[in-house]
């Protein structure tokens, strides 16, 4: 086949080397390739929002979007940063032969502080945080994030004994260092070592190419961790290691769930003949769970730290795990939109120029008239998810700007005429009209909804707070103060923030998942 196939990666060091690993092994079979680096998500955009195709993975979900866009072929992961659901219409597609499962300690000078009474331990990882306290109750683990090469020089410049890395990730970049030694005891995250492919489930041609690399005895034994997790977790961030391994036709598995402190901690063991062993993961999650593990994942979700995150716009349950693991984010919508009645007068005959600049707006429309009866000649937006939604609802839009002031310098440049119909909230920003007016547009406003204050007061301030609109800038600040750092979906939201915050950021795109982008930013920086 001339296929070339397009390798989408991250763009890490450490993404790289998976990538071109897959590469290798592709073109050694004759398959023609090229590396796609994939950016962040603020670089793509996907006309149906993350949490409908049941993206969750802070790690992989930008190159899932890159998939369903038929952007790249191919995504290449490490397994273990891989949900357990992956989103609709991508399938796992291959696995390569598994490297180090292991967990390494780097240390600074020698080992001489395992036995002693103080120690500080670095890692970001809530399951070795957990088997290390576990093992050694005294020491101190801190928090530790950043790539490889980054992680290492933290460690160099701070006063810490050690630092816990995945063995595979910085042997594959000839980074371990000679102070260093595999944790046998420590039981790996499920999957560790192991780079696994994805594609769509429908490109039979390129699922029939990765089957030839795919590696059956890592497929096997990273399947039965998995799916341990996945029957564990249940939606909860706990620390659970699984292990799985084949040996003299026999598949041994070991696994462990642990409280965040590693004060508790439970094990189970199985082996079963290569063949029948289907019922592994099975058997022991059950086990875990009979010996106590639905309580103690039940005190993991309530010891969660208390809320340094809040958005006034109501998150679902996909979208908070979007955030970083050192978030714990809370929602409310603050505020409440009710849908005028419009007058069938107001769209009796054609209207020449239209100006939408919310979804909302939208919505009120078609609750009061069918599409055919919306009889627009040009239709001018703000904002690509509400042009999107006017195209499939509406009609065509003839130009669609960023915000409502680039709307309205557009229109005095190039509008058709010398009246505007606006349908807007009571709330509206006073840019558009007043720019209009001032270059001699006449506006008609038809108020298409209400906009009510409906903020909920925070009990303890709180690091962040995400805001969508003017109107949640508003609502929040009536019954709260303004100590927060503001992230902003779009400059109109910015320029009402700027008013009273002192650190406004905003959001490459105008969607709620760039805005927790925005936030895992501040907290991985």
């Amino acid at each position: 086949m001339s296929k070339i196939i397009r390798i989408g990666t991250r763009d890490s060091q450490l993404a790289l080397w998976q990538a071109k690993a897959v590469q290798a092994q592709l073109e050694h079979l004759g398959h023609k390739t090229v590396l796609v680096p994939v950016k962040s998500t603020g670089d793509l955009v996907l006309d149906k929002p993350l949490y409908e195709l049941g993206i969750t993975g802070i790690f992989t979900k930008t190159l899932d979007i890159a998939l369903l866009n038929e952007e790249i072929d191919i995504a290449v992961h490490s397994l273990k940063d891989v949900p357990t659901l992956l989103p609709k219409g991508i399938v796992q597609a291959a696995v390569l032969k598994r490297g180090n499962v292991n967990d390494t300690l780097v240390f600074k000078k020698n080992e001489e502080f395992l036995s002693a009474k103080d120690a500080v331990i670095a890692t970001g990882s809530l399951r070795r945080r957990a088997q290390w306290l576990n093992r050694y109750p005294t020491h101190t683990v801190v928090g530790l994030r950043g790539n490889v090469n980054s992680r290492l020089q933290k460690l160099e410049d701070n006063d810490w004994n050690g630092a816990i890395f995945a063995a595979a990730g910085i042997g594959r970049l000839n980074l371990t260092p000679e102070n260093s030694i595999n944790l046998s005891w420590m039981i790996p995250a499920p999957a560790q070592g192991a780079v696994m492919v994805a594609a769509l489930e429908a490109d039979d041609d390129i699922l029939s190419m990765c089957s030839e690399i795919n590696h059956e005895e890592t497929e096997i034994c990273t399947t039965i961790e998995r799916e341990f997790l996945n029957r564990l977790e249940g939606g909860c961030t706990a620390p659970i290691g699984a292990l799985a391994f084949i040996k003299n036709e026999e598949v041994n598995f070991k696994g462990i769930l642990l409280s965040k402190d590693g004060t508790r901690k439970i094990e189970v063991a199985k082996v079963a003949p290569l063949g029948k062993h289907e019922g592994i993961a099975e058997f022991c999650a059950d086990y875990v769970i009979d010996k106590g593990g639905k309580t103690l994942i039940d005190q993991v979700k309530r010891s969660e730290q208390k809320t340094n995150i809040y958005s006034t716009k109501t998150l679902t349950d996909d979208q908070m795990t979007l955030f970083h693991n050192n978030v714990v984010a809370e929602s409310n919508d603050a505020i409440k939109i009710s849908l005028n009645r419009i007058p069938k007068s107001v769209v009796r005959n054609e209207i020449q120029n239209v100006v939408i600049t919310s979804k909302n707006t939208v919505e009120a429309l078609l609750t009061n008239f069918s599409a055919p009866e919306l009889q627009f000649k040009n239709i001018y937006c703000v904002g690509r998810r509400t042009k999107r939604l006017i195209e499939k609802r509406i009609g065509k839009v003839k130009h669609m700007a960023a915000n409502a002031k680039e709307l309205a310098e557009y229109l005095v440049e190039y509008i058709e005429g010398t009246e505007v119909t606006y349908f807007c909230s009571d709330l509206r920003m006073d840019d558009l009209p007043n720019i209009l007016h001032e270059n001699n547009i006449t506006v008609n406003e038809i108020e298409a909804y209400q906009t009510k204050y409906d903020a909920f007061q925070l009990k303890e301030p709180v690091e962040g707070v995400l805001f969508y609109s003017p109107s949640t800038v508003d609502s929040f600040l009536k019954k709260n103060k303004a100590n927060a750092i503001a992230f902003c979906i779009g400059e109109s939201t910015a320029k009402a923030a700027r008013k009273r915050f002192d650190d406004v950021r905003v959001a490459r795109i105008p969607t709620v998942e760039s805005v927790i982008e925005l936030v895992n930013e501040h907290y991985v920086s």
